[in-house]
């Protein structure tokens, strides 16, 4: 593997969609982020990475973002395409993996990982969160989240001390190609594929998690305000809902930013690593709050959690194992100023 080489995604799309108008989320734009990404590649730099690679995209996040930027590193561009959809993240980081490179910066949400997560299993990644309801990725200041990557990447720390490797929940279904979700899979009655609104909560009747997260957004809370899990954890939680007319207990849960919703769930527990749970159909699944597949009355499909995912880089795991190295210290390479204004600093 080519060391000392940092990839950087950012998903144009991400934190701009439909559902703004249904919740309070907050608006990702384009300017913020070519600044992140702008951040990112000054970190990597910092943290020894010598050669970035950034993917095209059409609305220009990354390749403006370098443009005229002083940093002395290599930077290559890749075309994955241009149909701004989640094709153009899986070519992107299909190519970034045969350059080797030795971390990747994301910025996107859930799906934007997961996209990374169905051409490159075991990526690793340190995910800046500019989606909507997201799990996988965290807030992070982008100069933070590219040095923990240059770090990891020019080999001065080791992915093995710095990263967790993630769960993941694999899909199965007859007549079916099999799939994944990072954080969650759920199935919904009377919707339809493609559908990009928050989630009714009387459609919802069955959930697999791999995290849950008390203090998240979405449909980690739902179990997560049950049966917490953590990333660490070596469990999942399966809930499964019933609607207003079947009872159970009534959970408010923040369904999307500033959006409240009462679901009624019938059944919480945890799942052991590998467990099968079957879910028959109809209705449709969506994985990470992606409406994609349909389940086909009559059929069913299984779902299992398991930790074959993407390893997932704690930046604060990874500076401070960098300060107790002395990483930052006495480094020739670096010219005084590295990511200065002109005139500036």
């Amino acid at each position: 593997m080519t060391r000392k080489t940092v990839g950087v995604i950012a998903n144009p799309a991400s934190g701009r969609d439909v559902r703004r108008l249904a919740a309070r989320a907050g608006l990702s734009t384009v300017e913020s982020k070519r600044n992140q990404v702008m951040r990112a590649v000054i970190g990597a730099a910092a943290g020894g990475a010598e050669r970035i690679v950034i993917a095209k995209d059409p609305l220009r996040v990354s390749v403006g973002a370098v443009e005229g930027l002083a940093v002395e590193v290599d930077v290559e561009v890749i075309d994955a395409g241009g149909r701004y959809d989640a094709s153009d993240t899986r070519r992107a980081a299909a190519r970034m993996r045969e350059l080797g490179c030795g971390a990747l910066v994301v910025l996107g949400g859930d799906g934007t990982n997961r996209a990374i997560a169905q051409v490159w299993p075991d990526a690793p990644i340190v995910g800046i969160s500019t989606g909507t309801n997201n799990a996988f990725p965290r807030m992070v200041e982008a100069t933070s989240a590219g040095l923990a990557a240059g770090l990891v990447a020019s080999g001065e720390l080791s992915l093995a001390d710095v990263a967790v490797r993630s769960k993941i929940v694999r899909f199965a279904g007859e007549g079916e190609p099999d799939d994944l979700a990072l954080i969650d899979a759920v199935q919904l009655l009377d919707d339809a594929v493609g559908n990009l609104m928050p989630f009714d909560p009387e459609r919802i009747r069955a959930v697999v998690l791999t995290r849950a997260d008390p203090a998240g957004i979405g449909v980690s809370p739902l179990g997560g305000l049950l049966e917490p899990c953590a990333a660490e954890d070596d469990f999942g939680v399966l809930v499964r809902c019933t609607g207003h007319a079947g009872g159970g207990r009534a959970l408010l849960v923040p369904i999307s930013p500033g959006l409240f919703r009462r679901v009624h769930v019938g059944e919480v527990r945890r799942l052991a690593l590998g467990e099968t749970v079957r879910i028959d159909g109809g209705g449709v699944l969506a994985l990470d709050g992606d409406r994609e597949r349909e389940i086909l009355p009559g059929r069913a499909i299984e779902l299992r959690v398991v930790r074959e995912g993407p390893f997932a880089i704690d930046v604060t795991r990874a500076l401070a194992a960098a300060a107790r190295l002395g990483s930052m210290i006495e480094r020739p390479a670096l010219r005084d100023g590295l990511g200065a204004l002109p005139g500036c600093c």
